[in-house]
């Protein structure tokens, strides 16, 4: 971010209260709303029991968590000792294991925790429990995972099992009574069904350039498919389980891929990446059986013990899952995040489930997940006037402020999310000015640099937020007009602070 003159500065600071001041009472801004596919939402109201300002709220944290995540794991080296969201928590709480690390966490907007063991030091002790996975015996230890919240590895045993759990891993492991045994959900667009060598139901992960991802242990290698029609779908081009869960089919050239996953209300959740999603985030997913359910997002890389052998690197959430549903999407927000592999218990009475992370999927077999981003870029579009973000008279000169103006689909109206910016056509990163956190601080363009004045994320809730400061991108004083200007302001959930791809 380059210095602006010095009579610029005086006039980004001093601006009038009536200019940056919220709306007064007659004019005040509508209740806050969440704009998200009205099957998801209804999900989640009904698994979270949350209201729409709660979901609304917790969204923005979900979309800024990741980052600020990402940030402070590289900074804080061998004190990191993991993040996640707390239940009803508007903050990112991160764990570190020095006194002096927790400034840096305090500095970038996030809670800070001080505990025993790093991150590094419990990702080796799950590792060395790995690499026992395969003489794990099921009638003994059900999986281990991670506690992030509560800095330890548990061992899950069967009931009565807790001693000789223990001796299998040790004494510096936390053993649990797991009563059920995790199983692989046989039985079971992203959600829709399909059907393996004429008998077995699963449902399908996600898109891919040439076919779906889904769960390893409903297929296979060249074990062919049916799709929800009982057409011919395509066959298996790759299958592992156990170990991992995770395949991927490729289809023939009468289906086309979409980015979508079935809501199970009549419409279709579009998928625009594949973020992973922060410990405590909200979570959804989608199967033949049981349609939509949500959650919450426990733990990552986490080892289950199934009969037919371990898994690792599975993700945990609360989500319920049934037979069938299995391979079936799960999304936070519009991100993807995995395939179902198993669980235990049920949709009556809750459960444990866990899926394979899809970016895995991905890079192991080299695929490309099918989104609704595309190359060149998107128009970002305001929901209070239908205009789109712009760069005035396609000036990309450094230090530009952006401004709001009728589409027009020119390269000034082109934004691309990348690595957790949001850059122009040309590469020009949207900024806040001198990286202030200040409500009325000016939003412009400028050299990108990986600062945290640099750093946006579009909800899921359509809120446009920089998690350094945790606000939003705001459209001053509610104008309509053409070339009204944009602040960072506290989110409010109004018209003006929401925002669309287009």
């Amino acid at each position: 971010m380059r210095p602006r003159s010095r009579l610029l500065a005086i006039a980004a600071a001093v601006v009038t209260a009536a200019t940056l001041s919220p709306l007064p009472a007659a004019q005040a801004a509508p209740s806050p709303s969440v704009d998200l596919d009205p099957g998801m939402l209804s999900a989640m109201r009904r698994d979270l029991k949350l209201n729409d300002t709660q979901i609304e709220a917790r969204l923005r944290t979900e979309a800024a968590a990741p980052l600020v995540e990402k940030r402070l794991k590289a900074r804080l080296g061998s004190a990191f000792a993991g993040a996640w969201i707390p239940s009803g928590a508007s903050r990112l709480t991160v764990a570190v294991t020095s006194a002096s690390a927790s400034e840096a966490v305090r500095a970038e907007g996030a809670d800070a925790k001080l505990v025993g063991s790093s991150a590094a030091e419990l990702a080796s002790l799950r590792s060395r429990l790995d690499k026992k996975a395969k003489s794990a015996n099921p009638s003994v230890v059900r999986g281990w995972y991670v506690d992030t919240p509560n800095n330890r590895v548990v061992v899950m045993a069967a009931p009565g099992a807790a001693e000789a759990a223990r001796q299998f891993a040790g004494d510096d492991v936390t053993v649990v009574t797991q009563a059920e045994q995790p199983r692989p959900l046989y039985d079971i667009r992203g959600g829709d069904q399909y059907v393996i060598n004429g008998n077995t139901l699963c449902s399908v992960g996600f898109s891919v350039a040439g076919g779906f991802v889904t769960a390893g242990h409903c297929g296979g290698t060249g074990s062919p498919t049916l799709g929800y029609n009982n057409v011919a779908q395509g066959t298996f081009a790759g299958s592992s389980f156990p170990g991992n869960d995770y395949g991927w089919v490729r289809t023939n050239g009468n289906w086309a891929s979409q980015p979508w996953v079935n809501n199970y209300s009549g419409g279709n959740v579009t998928v625009a990446g594949s973020q992973d999603a922060a410990i405590g985030s909200s979570i959804c997913r989608s199967g033949r059986t049981t349609g939509w359910r949500c959650g919450t997002l426990l733990g990552r890389n986490e080892t289950i013990v199934y009969a037919q052998g371990a898994v690792s690197g599975l993700s945990r959430s609360n989500a319920c899952a049934e037979p069938g549903d299995s391979g079936g999407s799960w999304i936070s927000g519009n991100q993807a995040q995995g395939v179902t592999s198993g669980g235990s218990g049920n949709c009556s009475s809750g459960g444990t489930m866990w899926f394979q992370p899809v970016n895995e999927i991905l890079q192991v077999y080299g695929l490309s997940l099918t989104t609704t981003g595309g190359g060149g870029g998107s128009s970002l579009i305001s929901n209070l006037n239908g205009k789109c973000l712009d760069v005035p008279n396609g000036n990309f000169s450094d230090g530009v402020r952006v401004q709001m103006w009728t589409c027009n689909g020119t390269a000034a109206q082109r934004w691309n999310f990348v690595n957790g910016t949001l850059q122009t056509s040309n590469n020009k990163c949207l900024d806040i000015a001198w990286g202030s956190t200040a409500n009325g601080a000016v939003i412009q363009i400028a050299n990108c640099s990986g600062n945290p004045a640099q750093q946006f994320v579009l909800s899921a809730a359509g809120d446009l937020v920089n998690p350094q400061a945790n606000k939003c991108v705001d459209i001053d004083a509610w104008n309509a007009n053409d070339g009204a200007v944009l602040v960072l302001w506290d989110c409010t959930g109004g018209a003006n602070q929401k925002w669309r791809r287009g």
